[in-house]
């Protein structure tokens, strides 16, 4: 087994300051997050089932230079993974959206298959 080449990697600040036991990756093809430091907990959400990102940032964050990115995905397991407090948080959130777009175009996924609804679902069982 190959070892993975990650595009960025980061922890949740505090202060500004990377003081925690979470820690978040991207590669080409997922996104990872891995908690605690006795009890681990690693999560991973497929690029391809990215479905919206979003970007906060309140005035704490922005005075620490930091902010949270929403990932909205399909995955049944993390319908919803925020990174928190991450450094540069507009420069991450466009990344991880040219690397969704690209694991989509690899793919070939199309719109239809992204509405994700219980029409989409319907539609998927009766195939």
């Amino acid at each position: 087994m190959e070892p993975i080449e990650y595009l960025w990697k980061d922890r949740k600040r505090f202060w500004g300051m990377p003081l925690s036991f979470t820690r978040y990756s991207l590669s080409e093809d997922r996104l990872f997050c891995e908690t605690g430091l006795l009890n681990m907990k690693s999560d991973e959400v497929l690029l391809y089932r990215v479905r919206d990102l979003r970007l906060t940032m309140n005035l704490f964050q922005r005075v620490c230079g930091v902010g949270t990115v929403c990932v909205v995905s399909s995955d049944k397991s993390i319908p919803h993974l925020d990174l928190k407090n991450v450094k540069d948080p507009r420069t991450v959130k466009e990344l991880i959206h040219k690397n969704v777009e690209a694991a989509k175009d690899q793919r070939r996924i199309r719109a239809t298959e992204l509405l994700g609804g219980e029409d989409a679902d319907l539609e998927e069982e009766e195939h």
